[in-house]
């Protein structure tokens, strides 16, 4: 009954029963009642387990300053309501990622995720074929993309980014699991991929597959240090930095244009206006309100008429909403999370003990040009929450000397 529960509450907070993927097909009370079972269940399970949630919660008070500085927002916010109201998807998230840290191990919690992301990827299938007009992208709107896959994600981007997830974690899957579930499940993910035509998953995928590859088959061979590894992967994070910001000639070889598609003027309005407020923000979600006289204005930046919902930038979203004593507490959990992971897969050969590094490498570049952290309830802050309470913990992985 966890398991199940653990799989409805990943699939929900991947985007499966939105407004643009089974949330159309499905009656609205249907999706009311799994939202409020999610967060209800899970806050019930936490409170139930009190004692080990205390001490889960306490492996990174970083982290927990962080929720709480988000939480209060609302004080300084312009719109006071709406930040308190869009509040209760960090409380969903928190207290799920902290149940989901809790209760299974990283082996299991590997596991579920692959489980729930290959659910997906044949519910996906059956509904891109048998309800195309929800699984399909079709030739309406201002952000059409006629014929590209979106399956039960809502978007082509939602699908593509959910099959670069599923690639990774059937490659992190423990010995123990057939090989056939996992190079079906691997190959699957890549085909999918494909028909989603999203070039920023595809690009990531590459690289974060070649990262895992290399973890699990060269580490081992050689003197190889784990200071070199270290400085191989910040390198190759740069690298994809520059790929996605600033190397125009490859971007516009990929079909985009020179301004990342709007993202650049849209940034530089948010910056600007950031530095009215560069401590403490705007209020969690308060900057992209709707009305909002910013975004707005950030809009008016992209010379479409468009109001944007989102920077298109995680980092920058995070500023808008908490400061730079938020983006703080972020980055001093997040690489201090990175040094645990790195010191795990380097320790050990079990290859679940990967997915933490991929996962945080993963939500680095997937952030440069998309807002995934904690934007709305969705699954990638979901799972950071759980590696950063799973990881940072008393192990054996920490007494080692590297």
């Amino acid at each position: 009954a966890e398991k199940g529960f653990i799989i409805l509450g990943l699939s929900f907070f991947s985007g499966v029963f939105g407004v643009h993927a089974l949330g159309a097909v499905l009656p609205n009370f249907v999706v009311t009642l799994v939202r409020f079972s999610v967060w209800g269940i899970s806050t019930i399970l936490v409170c139930l387990f009190w004692k080990t949630t205390i001490i889960t919660a306490g492996r990174d008070k970083l982290l927990c300053l962080l929720t709480v500085l988000a939480l209060l927002s609302f004080v300084w916010s312009e719109y006071p309501d709406f930040t308190s109201f869009n509040a209760r998807d960090i409380l969903m998230m928190t207290s799920f990622g902290l149940y989901f840290a809790t209760r299974f191990s990283l082996k299991e919690q590997v596991q579920l995720v692959t489980c729930t992301l290959f659910i997906g990827s044949f519910l996906s299938t059956i509904v891109a074929v048998g309800l195309p007009s929800v699984g399909i992208h079709q030739a309406d709107g201002i952000e059409s993309h006629p014929g590209a896959w979106k399956g039960v994600y809502g978007h082509k981007n939602g699908l593509g980014s959910m099959m670069v997830l599923s690639a990774l974690t059937f490659l992190a899957l423990p010995k123990e699991n057939s090989n056939l579930y996992k190079w079906s499940g691997l190959s699957f993910s890549l085909v999918l991929m494909l028909l989603s035509t999203s070039k920023t998953s595809l690009v990531l995928s590459l690289l974060l597959i070649l990262l895992m590859v290399f973890y699990r088959n060269f580490r081992w061979k050689g003197k190889i240090s784990v200071i070199f590894i270290d400085i191989g992967i910040l390198i190759l994070g740069c690298v994809a930095l520059l790929i996605f910001t600033y190397w125009v000639e490859l971007l516009t070889g990929l079909g985009r244009d020179p301004t990342l598609t709007g993202r650049t003027p849209l940034w530089g309005a948010a910056l600007a206006r950031l530095m009215e407020r560069p401590l403490l923000g705007y209020g969690y979600a308060a900057f992209w309100a709707p009305k909002s006289k910013y975004a707005i204005e950030a809009g008016h930046a992209i010379g479409s008429g468009w109001v944007p919902p989102h920077a298109h930038n995680g980092l920058i979203d995070l500023l808008l909403d908490v400061g730079f004593i938020g983006l703080s507490l972020f980055l001093m959990s997040y690489f201090t999370t990175f040094a645990q992971a790195l010191k795990r897969a380097y320790a050990t050969r079990n290859p679940e003990d990967l997915w933490p590094l991929a996962y945080l490498t993963f939500l680095a570049m997937n952030n440069v040009t998309e807002s995934y952290l904690m934007r709305l309830a969705n699954l990638y802050w979901v799972l950071f929450i759980t590696i950063v309470f799973t990881i940072n913990q008393k192990s054996k992985f920490q007494k080692l000397t590297l």
